[in-house]
């Protein structure tokens, strides 16, 4: 039997919800606001608090701040009727914190339930501290990224965040939203997933009967994002004879439905990614240059794994924590295998090593308590020539040099004085070889 909390303002769900709880077992105590909940936690423990994300008088992130004040840790799990905000949820939750979206059934809350029960089964350990409640990493690039979101987040700055296929850049919008105010709802479009003939709709939003299939009226992600956060994925990958519209709103901040007439005023920040580089922005035809300035007042660059690798055992003892909860396993890791995953060029970032960690876990002797690494970890996106460089026997040392310089201009966008310093030669020696090669950069 577990003692349960429930925070939700909303009376008929919590009516329902509790006869649910108290049906499958379990005893249950109701507030409907913060300050309830923490008279409650104050009075006796919990072994799960059932969370709404939005309450009259704060969010409940709040209320996860004041059980790691006070040294409280049940299994928390948020709940939300706003299923834009899932995208958000996903990216704060840590090992004892989940989330679940409105209308809920029997089923969702005995699973939720039962999941809280498991891990007391899962041995204790002192894991790596979760920034911001979603990134992980005490390098310095990522102290560096800490501070630049922590100063963006004190501000209304559009962000536009570059690096990498597979380096967090959704969790990193996560983070400036949860550091702005947790108390509005992030909602998250892929540009590059949209259709030409969709864009507007989805983004604008359209009325009744604007176009063959719109049997109803249908808000657009820049009103459904009020005054929270919205984040454009792939940005660069939209169309760019649609760009204009988006211009306007950047510029206006108002709307217009697809076949409405009426504007509508919309004040979220903007957070936008992509993966291309500097260089693919300026030279190719991708996104126009007013575009670009008004979605990059702040840009930020978000370090692949190869430029961060003391992070990654920190990453692997979380992501294998979250799996030994999900599951209900103790599995844990040796020295050596911490070095091997350190050790590996992951072209994928960590989205990879998260992958490989997955698989690494499925595939363990589950009678065990120790991770089986594979052999080898392949990757299709390892022969990749932009990312890497392959020596074998039989090359010339004018080949290496030459491939040398290659990915070193490759890793600074083209910038030959920081491909200089960082091959440790002069600038006009680099040039001195560009010239004896044929400058093959140009």
């Amino acid at each position: 039997m577990l003692q349960v909390l429930l925070v939700d303002d909303d009376a008929e769900f919590t009516e329902v919800a509790c006869q649910i709880i108290e049906f499958i077992g379990h005893d249950v105590c109701v507030a409907s606001n913060l300050k309830e909940a923490e008279e409650w936690l104050n009075q006796q423990k919990f072994d799960h608090v059932l969370l709404d994300f939005m309450l009259p008088d704060g969010s409940g992130l709040h209320l996860i701040d004041f059980l790691k004040k006070n040294d409280l840790s049940p299994y928390i799990t948020l709940i939300t009727g706003h299923p834009s905000v899932k995208g958000m949820l996903a990216g704060l939750c840590s090992p004892k914190v989940n989330y679940i979206v409105k209308p809920l059934q029997r089923e969702d809350i005995e699973a939720t339930l039962n999941r809280s029960k498991k891990t007391t089964k899962v041995k204790n350990s002192k894991l790596p501290t979760l920034h911001f409640g979603c990134l992980v990493g005490e390098s310095k690039p990522m102290q560096e990224l800490y501070t630049m979101i922590e100063r963006v987040a004190k501000t209304s700055a559009n962000v536009m965040l570059m690096g990498e296929s597979g380096v967090g850049k959704e969790v990193v919008a996560n983070a400036i939203h949860a550091s702005t105010d947790g108390t509005n709802p992030v909602v998250a479009t892929n540009c590059g997933a949209l259709s030409k003939e969709l864009i507007s709709s989805e983004l604008f939003g359209h009325e009744k009967g604007a176009f063959t299939g719109a049997v109803a009226r249908k808000d657009g992600v820049f009103v459904r994002a009020g005054n929270g956060t919205l984040f454009l994925d792939e940005v660069t990958e939209m169309p760019i004879d649609m760009q204009p519209n988006l211009l306007r709103v950047l510029e206006n901040k108002c709307v217009t439905p697809v076949g409405g007439i009426q504007e509508v005023t919309v004040n979220c920040r903007v957070v936008s990614a992509t993966n291309r580089t500097m260089a693919e922005l300026a030279e190719g035809n991708i996104i126009r240059e007013d575009i670009y300035y008004r979605l990059a007042v702040f840009p930020i660059n978000i370090p692949p794994l190869s430029a961060r690798k003391e992070d990654i055992p920190l990453l692997a003892e979380v992501f294998l924590h979250q799996l030994n909860t999900d599951n209900n396993a103790t599995f844990s890791w040796l020295p050596e295998q911490l070095d091997i995953l350190k050790n590996n060029s992951w072209p994928g970032n960590v989205r990879e090593l998260r992958h490989a960690i997955h698989r690494a876990f499925i595939m363990s002797d589950p009678t065990g308590q120790q991770i089986q690494l594979p052999d080898t970890f392949i990757s299709p996106f390892a022969s990749n020539d932009k990312k890497t460089s392959a020596i074998s026997a039989g090359q010339t040392i004018e080949d290496l040099e030459k491939e040398l310089i290659r990915v070193t201009l490759d890793k600074v966008d083209g910038n030959k004085t920081q491909a200089a310093e960082m091959l440790g030669i002069s600038t006009k020696t680099l040039y001195n070889r560009l010239h004896a090669y044929g400058d093959f950069t140009a």
